[in-house]
């Protein structure tokens, strides 16, 4: 079992595709992880070597910043623009979309499920099928 940067990668896969199972390590970065290490893309992540390994976890070390620590910098980040009150900060702390997307139909992700406001009053209750049949719940 191959762990680099404290995640187990999986031992089927081609190492240049497990790499980006990492935070912060992208298709555009493996092959300069790669490619420094000094490890072909092409081959297993079962098959790597202790050599390749320690290789990979090096240049991983020493020139990016990998899960645990990325993570810790954008929540940073985050709190920074919450504390300070900018507008990111407001549409974090609101739970909405930060970058601009539209709200009026879409952002569903991000805003969860849709909360219906205002259907019935409180003491009316509607009889389902019957339509403009209304009973009230105190007579």
């Amino acid at each position: 079992m191959a762990r680099i940067a404290g995640l187990d990668l999986p031992p089927h896969k081609r190492v240049d595709v497990a790499l980006t199972y990492l935070y912060g390590i992208g298709r555009r970065n493996v092959s300069s992880v790669l490619e420094a290490a000094q490890v072909p893309p092409d081959v297993r992540v079962k098959n790597l070597t202790e050599i390749q390994l320690s290789a990979i976890n090096g240049v991983l070390a020493k020139d990016f910043k990998v899960e645990g620590e990325l993570r810790r910098e954008v929540e940073a980040s985050i709190r920074r623009y919450i504390d300070i009150g900018s507008y990111l900060g407001q549409r974090h702390r609101r739970n909405l979309p930060v970058r601009g997307q539209r709200t009026k139909t879409n952002a569903r992700t991000r805003r969860g499920m849709r909360k219906t406001v205002g259907s019935v009053k409180p003491g009316i209750k509607k009889t389902p099928g019957v339509a403009g049949a209304e009973t009230s719940a105190k007579k």
